[in-house]
């Protein structure tokens, strides 16, 4: 770990940063996974509306 001393004499520990890298463009086949999954999200919240509409 990291440690200084400031002039008042105070310790300052200071957390190691992570390594920086820039985002990847999601592949076709993770894009393909995005659609299914949003899909499936979508069938799952309209048909959880339509039950607790049917049941009210």
């Amino acid at each position: 770990m990291y440690t200084t001393r400031n002039e008042d004499g105070i310790l300052n520990n200071y957390p190691s940063e992570p390594v920086m890298y820039f985002a990847e463009f999601p592949s076709s086949e993770q894009q393909q996974t995005y659609v299914t999954q949003g899909a499936i999200a979508v069938l799952l919240i309209t048909f959880t509306f339509l039950m607790a509409l049917a049941a009210s």
